[in-house]
């Protein structure tokens, strides 16, 4: 007897289309905000001797008491803070909607944004409201304080800077949604790194604040951590819904050895930041093109005819995200990571061909 999926699985699901990750094989790989340099030699060979003697026949611990103190030393977390770990961001993004999904709950964004958001409140039955951004992708503080008045919002995410964006809204603004929220806000601070701005150290001012940011960016996407932390109150009930082994031993090892050597991730940062500054002038030069200011380590491009630029660049091997069609607001939009000085060049040589 066959049986039909689509006559089982959720409609909502149907309706969906799964995150997309394209083949990157022998790409130049600017599409997914990752460092592209490698851990210094050195440190890498300090790592394989470590997660060599690794028991990798045993569970993780699950509390990860050393990772944490790893994180609130390295990262100044406070100690009165709540702390959690997740696999990546992503993890802790559903573990929260998982949570706080209460028949007829409602999540609250600014769009666009993170697409991860909204697939969580599908995936978890809560209600989304997208709030849309200015045309220049800047916060429209009175439309997210009507629609937090209206929708009295069980959990608000607000992307710290923007992504797919690349902008940093003021952090009054801010303030004042997190004010405003009768239920969690989510400040991502995914790209901290770069932006150089921070709610961490403003936890004790908002019970209902929680900061969430990932390793990734950093240089260590493949280990997937991310953390997050909130008054204990939160971090306590989410940590209920959190698969017991989580995070694996190779990630925790890995993670506490490394950041160990933060300042070799902080230099490539600042590497990234650098040349950030200059590719954002290059691109605002070139004509047809408008390049959107960023504190991320990539940055959005409008450009005529995006799915033809974007398909020339991938017949290159330089891979980039195509968001045409993805939002009213991204229409015609490209998002470039910042890569090497190499991959830069080989980047700028595709885009100005495609133009």
């Amino acid at each position: 007897m066959s049986v039909d999926p689509g006559k089982l699985v959720r409609e909502e699901i149907l309706a969906m289309k799964a995150y997309p990750v394209a083949p990157a094989t022998g790409m130049v790989k600017l599409d997914a905000m990752e460092n592209p340099y490698r851990l210094p030699e050195g440190l890498r060979e300090d790592v394989a001797r470590m997660v060599a003697g690794l028991e990798v026949n045993r569970y993780p611990d699950p509390a990860a008491p050393a990772l944490k103190a790893t994180l609130r030393r390295v990262f100044a977390i406070p100690q009165s803070a709540g702390l959690l770990i997740g696999n990546g961001s992503d993890e802790i993004i559903a573990l929260a909607a998982q949570t706080l999904a209460r028949p007829g709950a409602v999540m609250l964004a600014p769009e666009p944004s993170f697409v991860m958001y909204r697939m969580n409140a599908v995936f978890h039955r809560m209600h989304y409201v997208g709030v849309p951004l200015e045309a220049d992708f800047a916060l429209h503080l009175g439309r997210m304080l009507d629609a937090i008045a209206e929708h009295r919002p069980a959990l608000v995410f607000l992307a710290y800077p923007n992504n797919p964006t690349g902008n940093l809204f003021p952090a009054e603004a801010v303030e004042a949604v997190i004010r405003a929220t009768p239920g969690l806000v989510v400040v991502d601070e995914a790209y901290h790194a770069f932006a150089g701005r921070t709610f961490m150290d403003r936890l004790g001012e908002f019970d209902n604040l929680m900061v969430m940011r990932t390793v990734s960016k950093l240089g260590l996407a493949g280990i997937r951590l991310g953390y997050a932390a909130a008054a204990p109150a939160w971090t306590g009930e989410i940590d209920k819904v959190r698969p017991p082994y989580n995070v694996s031993v190779l990630t925790q090892a890995v993670a506490e050895r490394v950041l160990e050597h933060v300042d070799a991730l902080e230099a490539q940062a600042a590497a990234i930041r650098e040349a950030r500054t200059g590719l954002y002038d290059r691109l605002a030069d070139l004509p047809r093109v408008t390049a959107f200011p960023s504190e991320a380590n990539f940055i959005l491009v409008r450009v005529p005819d995006a799915d033809r630029v974007h398909a020339h660049m991938k017949s290159r091997r330089v891979l980039v995200r195509n968001f045409n069609g993805a939002h009213a607001l991204l229409a015609g939009c490209l998002r470039l990571t910042v890569g090497t000085p190499g991959e830069n060049e080989l980047m700028m040589a595709a885009l100005g061909e495609a133009l």
